[in-house]
């Protein structure tokens, strides 16, 4: 049966769940078909990439409302094992209505910090993040406990944002926003942000501080298709998006001008079959290495 269970994350800034992506968890959840048409093939390279198969035991690390989980459970078989962590508690309360309801028992939810996963010595075969560990303000704390998570010759699969220029939907977005809110632009790569992880040569870097080996980083393009930019304005503005934020504290018609804008921004994207985002995404894999090696 599956179950849920929290665990302290032993971070005093911490809490144990995050309101902002509480709140955001029903609009990303409202909008997995659309997820799930986005980053369909992504996710199939990374569970290739993790060496998910029949029988494999996977850490799903910010698993968000579990579309990705469900491919994990299912490649896995009744035969394996999932934890799907996240640091939302509504997030995982979706997950398990969602895993329910596709029949899958083979899968439990714990509440738990990606850099404060306190898994070490739990000898996953693989484990896998789909966009979550750019969020994390330390993200060498966040590999390397998934690494302690990891049996020796375990796999990690990670995807993430690559650069801005590749991107150009998301700064133009934040772009807006920070304007309309009078907010200076800040450096694209700080901590804990969208493209944080997007330096070129950063992401391995890390991966390797973390004491994996084996590691390998690739680009990859996941283009967001949808009928018109008023739509993708829709999806993030449903999805707990870093762009809510800042415009938060705006009154409700300042915003409204601010997303009017948006839209029309990003109609620069429209083409004869719809709207096409372009998304360049990085698909990190890497290795826990053998007791004993260096």
């Amino acid at each position: 049966m599956m179950r849920s269970t929290t665990v302290d994350t032993g971070l005093r800034s911490a809490t144990p769940s995050s309101p902002v992506w509480d709140k955001g968890a029903d609009g990303w959840n409202n909008h997995a078909t659309l997820i799930r048409s986005w980053l369909h093939d992504v996710t199939a390279a990374m569970l290739d990439a993790a060496g998910v198969a029949p029988g494999s035991r996977v850490l799903d690390i910010a698993a968000g409302a579990g579309d990705q989980t469900l491919d994990v459970a299912r490649r896995v078989g009744p035969q394996g094992y999932v934890l799907a962590t996240d640091i939302s508690a509504r997030m995982l309360a979706l997950a398990q209505e969602n895993l329910r309801a596709a029949g899958l028992q083979h899968v439990d939810t714990r509440l738990a910090d990606a850099q404060a996963l306190g898994l070490a010595g739990s000898d996953f075969d693989a484990a896998v993040c789909r966009l979550g560990l750019m969020f994390c303000p330390d993200p060498l704390a966040a590999l390397t406990g998934t690494r302690q998570a990891l049996k020796p010759g375990g796999r990690l699969a990670a995807v993430v944002f690559s650069q801005p220029q590749h991107n150009p939907c998301l700064t133009l977005m934040m772009a807006t926003a920070l304007q309309h809110a009078g907010v200076p632009a800040k450096q694209p790569f700080e901590p804990g942000t969208l493209l944080s992880l997007g330096k070129p040569g950063l992401l391995a870097q890390l991966l390797d501080d973390a004491g994996f080996v084996g590691v390998d980083v690739q680009p990859v393009s996941a283009p967001f298709c949808v009928p018109s930019s008023q739509h993708y304005v829709d999806f993030v503005r449903a999805s707990g998006s870093p762009v809510m934020a800042i415009l938060a504290s705006l009154p409700v018609q300042a915003q409204k001008d601010a997303w009017d804008e948006m839209v029309q921004r990003l109609n620069v994207f429209t083409t004869p079959a719809g709207w096409v985002g372009p998304n360049e995404l990085l698909l990190c894999a890497a290795v826990a290495p053998a007791v004993g090696s260096v």
